[in-house]
């Protein structure tokens, strides 16, 4: 297992991140990263996970993937209850709703990911295909509508 799917398959190292959010910090990680609250779909109670923005359209859209396919329990609490949180850049806890994108969207996204940062689809492509075991993963994509 590569470096890469190590970190994101060690809880304490993938959830760090939360924390610099949380103390209202988030800002040091520019508009790349985001803090997504969300609602447990059995539980009810708030989950918080941090996600790299693939794209971000406008000011209040933001896209994100799900690198761990729809398995990834974030994605699937957002497909029970898309009202959500976010804290991206200087903006802190903005209500937002979700939507899940369809394959020929999420593939178009990915693929502008990747012309734009090609060292990092690399890297992140050969973590999430080390992480699942699956030689081509199903990466859906959830466009965040903040405000």
């Amino acid at each position: 297992m590569d470096a890469g799917a190590r970190f994101l398959t060690t809880r304490w190292m993938v959830r760090a991140p939360i924390a610099v959010f949380r103390a209202g910090f988030g800002f040091l990680f520019g508009g790349r990263l985001l803090l997504l609250v969300h609602r447990g779909r059995t539980s009810g109670a708030a989950r918080y996970v941090v996600l790299e923005a693939v794209d971000r359209p406008s000011r209040d859209v933001v896209m994100i993937a799900a690198g761990f396919g729809p398995r990834s329990q974030w994605y699937r609490n957002l497909a029970a209850e898309p009202r959500c949180a976010v804290s991206i850049g200087f903006r802190t806890r903005v209500p937002a709703r979700a939507e899940r994108l369809g394959p020929e969207e999420s593939s178009a996204a990915l693929r502008m990911y990747a012309a734009r940062y090609p060292r990092a689809w690399r890297a992140l492509q050969r973590s999430i295909v080390d992480a699942t075991g699956s030689a081509d993963p199903e990466i859906p994509i959830v466009r965040l509508h903040l405000g």
